[in-house]
């Protein structure tokens, strides 16, 4: 499942943002000098591990949570899993499983003895309410379930118990994805059922609206390595080993071996830098910007910077094309809905931001062009060379379409539509997020180049999630989306009525309807196309149709792609055991992580 992508990056110049987080001094670091002197006491007690996080959780549902990265990978697993490294699937809950001749049926079998963190027993009777009464349930609106529906009707595969440690999952026609689906985490039924059975005074389930992030800890119980101990808002999270855990390793020791993981909330880059070369963190996502500084300072502050090649998932501008309205309002401003929906309009933008400059600039060289929605780590990723349109840097291509399509230009060379508007329109991003920051400030100075004017309004990143969800009623955003190498993971961007379908969002359950919303011909192929390409088990076939899909994407430009960075990350010498990936990071394998001692 594709969720947003809220991942700490850096740009701009490092001397002069160092001097200023200094000058203002530690009152603008989350972490005070008090804090960080009691965890690296505790550190030399127990082994724990400091990372830090750009924005407070939004909640602990992960049926409702659409942000990354999240705690669920710490707290939850599913019956398989993916290896960080390879992209394999691998044995998680379940221990084996059997795959029907049609690859229609798959039968999963539970490993012997597993618990929730509580101690109750965890069995197929989880498996089957997590996927029928929770990922099913058509009254709990979720993202999740988009990449689990089958064919042109969506119908939903079947799960049933067989015995307590066997479960099977059957299909009504053939579905590719259906076995790395499994991948989703289980949920607990003893303490959420009577959450998805009673109802509030609107008939909707009381699990909707559980698991916030004020929600009693004791009541998140789990089966992943780690459980969530304490929670101080705007401050961090404390998880602690989960005792109930199934890992061992080939001693029979218990995994994880790290007791505890201290995630810290720092809603600043460069603070979060700061705390890094402070030792008060012991990993950091690190964005280009920060590259040749902490290079030179890696064997001297006994760190190591893992280089992954190219990320997974994408980065992107992209314009609201819903024409719809609420109450009769229009969601957009009817005036730049018309340029927002004229496709010429698209590919103008798209020709006139200059992607190598950024990557030049803001990525300081590291970094490649990105045009495509799907990932490069996976086998249905094309390039130009087998027939990927893309819009290189050309500003009179833009001025002509943008001309060709009616637009006009005035005495000062400011660009106005036919009847004489003046074309200017709102760009948001999360706040904080300095590399998105510095990408949307050269956007917004490439479009000067074609007279448009653009504002740019970062926010926080709760304040813009609520924005792209609930109220609809944005221009156009800077984001990204997190990314695989099964392109059904995307199905909830792309199918046309999807809960990440942002570019022309429906309306969800439990908000108010939209009138008049228009699908694109286009849009309809595109979700055809994914339909097909999940229904499709021959892999030349599944390659061919995602390869239109990504070629009509790139025609009609719903996202227009920017730049697809390294993956780079510090992290301290004593984390040992550590598994480095594009696809998986540094903490796909957190189980085999061990510190080493002082």
């Amino acid at each position: 499942m594709t969720r947003i992508s809220n991942l700490k990056q850096f740009t701009g110049s490092w001397f002069h943002r160092f001097l200023t987080v200094m000058l203002v001094g530690v009152m603008a670091i989350a972490l005070t000098a008090c804090d960080l002197a009691h965890f690296r006491t505790e550190a030399a007690q127990v082994p724990q591990l400091l990372i830090s996080l750009l924005s407070e959780p939004k909640t602990f549902n992960y049926l409702i949570s659409t942000e990354s990265p999240s705690v669920f990978g710490f707290i939850y697993e599913g019956l398989i899993t993916e290896n960080g490294l390879t992209g394999e699937i691998e044995p998680a809950l379940a221990e084996s499983w059997e795959v029907s001749e049609d690859a229609q049926r798959i039968v999963f079998t539970l490993r012997e003895g597993l618990q929730w963190s509580d101690g109750a027993p965890l069995t197929a009777d989880d498996v089957v309410f997590t996927y029928n009464e929770l990922y099913f349930n058509e009254d709990i609106p979720t993202s999740i379930r988009d990449v689990l529906r089958i064919g042109q009707a969506g119908v939903l595969p079947t799960v049933r118990k067989l015995d307590q440690r066997r479960v099977e999952v059957t299909s009504p026609e053939p579905f590719a994805p259906l076995l790395r689906s499994m991948s989703l985490y289980i949920l607990p039924a003893h303490s959420l059922r009577e959450l998805v059975t009673t109802k509030n005074s609107e008939g909707e389930p009381l699990f909707i609206s559980a698991l916030g992030t004020d929600t009693e800890l004791a009541e998140l119980v789990g089966s992943g390595p780690y459980q969530i101990a304490s929670y101080i808002t705007s401050q961090r999270i404390i998880f602690r080993r989960n005792p109930n855990y199934w890992r061992r390793d080939s001693q029979s020791n218990p995994q994880p071996y790290i007791e505890r993981i201290v995630w810290q909330i720092v809603e600043s880059t460069d603070n979060s830098l700061v705390q890094f070369r402070s030792g008060g963190l012991d990993l950091l996502s690190l964005q280009p910007d920060y590259f040749s500084l902490l290079k030179r300072e890696e064997q001297r502050g006994d760190f190591t910077i893992y280089e992954g090649g190219p990320a997974p998932g994408t980065s992107f501008f992209a314009f609201n094309l819903n024409q719809g309205k609420r109450n009769g309002v229009p969601l957009v401003d009817p005036i730049k809905s018309r340029w927002f929906n004229t496709v010429e309009f698209r590919q103008a933008i798209a020709h006139a931001i200059d992607r190598q400059k950024m990557i030049n600039n803001t990525f300081q060289g590291l970094g490649q062009l990105q045009d495509s929605p799907i990932s490069v780590q996976s086998p249905y990723f094309i390039s130009s060379e087998e027939g990927l349109p893309v819009y290189d840097y050309n500003l009179d291509k833009s001025r002509e379409l943008l001309l060709n399509a009616g637009f006009q230009y005035n005495a000062e060379g400011q660009l106005l539509d036919a009847e004489g508007n003046r074309v200017r329109f709102t760009m948001i991003t999360n706040s904080g997020n300095k590399v998105r920051e510095a990408m949307g400030a050269q956007i917004k100075q490439d479009l000067s180049r074609i007279g448009i004017q653009v504002d740019f309004a970062p926010l926080a990143f709760n304040t813009l999630l609520n924005k792209l969800n609930s109220d609809l009623n944005w221009e156009c955003y800077l984001l990204g989306l997190t990314g695989g190498v099964e392109p059904n993971g995307g199905a909830n961007v792309w199918l046309t009525e999807g809960r990440s379908h942002r570019f022309n969002q429906a309306a969800q359950s439990g908000q108010l309807p939209i009138e008049g919303r228009v699908v694109a011909d286009w849009e309809k192929q595109i979700e055809q196309l994914y339909i097909r390409g999940a229904q499709t088990v021959d892999e030349a076939e599944r390659r061919a149709i995602y390869a239109e899909s990504q070629i009509i994407t790139q025609q009609y430009l719903p996202f227009i792609y920017l730049v697809n960075p390294l993956t780079l990350t510090a992290v301290r010498d004593r984390i040992q055991n550590v598994k480095f990936s594009a696809l998986g990071g540094a903490l796909w394998n957190i189980h085999e992580l061990e510190i080493a001692e002082n």
